[in-house]
């Protein structure tokens, strides 16, 4: 008989975020094909016979190729397997999830998408930035930073500059400066606030904020290191307000 495969969202990092469905699959998978940025704590909901395999990539190391995701999710199914492909975040937004779905679907495989709680959303309210809010943002646009000067496949910062209120870029450290310097270049305020969140939603969260024209000295300052999410917009200045708001009145003396 063939086996199921739960292409599964983990969230951005806090255990707590994960949703019941998810927790569900995890708990009765037999397989689980897990990527770096999963929170190992996830991983103690598996069962005690469950086959737990590590296909995590990070820059200049890939544990297993994509190529290699797909036919051990493919093995796995034929034999009978139900299997958890486990994901931070969700699996529809930069995380290849369609991939491996059009992949299942060319062998007949049965699959499904459980989504998650993508970094977006939850490493900016953890940081306390809306990515929309009343008088300063109607819109926002996610955007990976990995596609900065691919020729067929070039992020456009030119359009992105002016067509919405808040960029939120994913996978953007090592290309910040670039990026800076391109949303400049189209026109976009030197001044705009910038906020980097690195590790949100995690115990290790930092987060950071400066403008754009110096944001990229701040990240070589605080040796801001990946996962981190890059937040340009006027909203970034709502944390502010919010860490003010939260701070204990000062005491009046007379």
């Amino acid at each position: 008989m063939m086996g199921m495969v739960s292409i599964v969202g983990a969230g951005p990092g806090d255990p707590e975020l994960l949703t019941i469905k998810a927790l569900k699959r995890i708990e009765t998978a037999d397989v689980i094909l897990y990527d770096r940025l999963v929170n190992e704590e996830i991983l103690l909901h598996a069962g005690p016979r469950t086959l737990l395999v590590y296909c995590g990539k990070k820059p200049g190391f890939h544990a297993m190729s994509q190529q290699e995701i797909n036919a051990a999710l493919v093995s796995y199914a034929l034999a009978g397997r139900n299997v958890v492909r486990l994901k931070g975040g969700d699996p529809f937004v930069f995380g290849r999830g369609g991939e491996e779905a059009l992949e299942l679907a060319a062998y007949g495989i049965p699959y499904e998408i459980v989504p998650g709680i993508t970094s977006a959303i939850g490493a900016a309210a953890s940081a306390g930035i809306p990515l929309t809010h009343r008088g300063y943002a109607a819109s926002f646009a996610c955007v990976t930073g990995t596609r900065c000067h691919g020729e067929q496949s070039r992020v456009r910062w030119d359009l992105l500059a002016h067509s919405v209120d808040t960029l939120v870029i994913y996978m953007g450290v090592s290309e910040l400066g670039f990026i800076r310097e391109q949303l400049l270049k189209f026109g976009k305020d030197a001044s705009t606030p910038v906020a980097l969140v690195e590790q949100g939603t995690t115990k290790k969260e930092r987060t950071f904020t400066g403008t754009l024209a110096d944001i990229h000295k701040l990240a070589v300052a605080v040796q801001l290191q990946n996962p981190a999410l890059i937040i340009i917009g006027e909203v970034v200045n709502i944390q502010e307000q919010l860490a003010s708001l939260e701070r204990p009145p000062v005491a009046q003396i007379g």
